[in-house]
């Protein structure tokens, strides 16, 4: 007969099996997203992110189910990325990083975003 412990043993398990599915999900690269500091367009949106960053995967899933259009760029395997976000986010690498017709915003929430992307005069991403 299980004990609690036994319970408890296969309900950890569960959730690690669960979490690191999506940490493999959540950190892959979006065909056709996935772009060099030098390719991306900075008239646009631009979402500097790093592989394990849990704000950069919060932000890149909640993303996808909106219509902004966007690039992605991955600060570790782009020197000049990871330079810019240092330079908007007082000298470190802080992600995401995110920028909207060439302004900064650093960490920003989806709401935040949205606004920004939205706000008059800005060029935005939408479609």
């Amino acid at each position: 007969m299980p004990t609690a412990s036994d319970a408890l043993s296969i309900a950890a398990i569960c959730f690690l099996v669960v979490y690191g599915l999506w940490m493999l999900i959540a950190n892959l690269p979006r065909r056709g997203f996935a772009r060099s500091f030098q390719e991306a367009d900075h008239g646009g949106v631009v979402l500097y992110w790093r592989p394990g960053c849990r704000f950069c995967m919060r932000l890149r899933f909640r993303l996808r189910f909106t219509d902004v259009r966007y690039h992605e760029v991955n600060i570790w395997k782009d020197r000049e990325a990871a330079q810019f976000v240092r330079s908007v986010a007082d000298g470190n690498e802080t992600v995401p990083t995110v920028t909207v017709g060439g302004k900064a915003l650093v960490n920003p929430s989806l709401q935040q975003l949205i606004d920004t992307v939205g706000s008059p005069g800005e060029g935005g991403g939408k479609p």
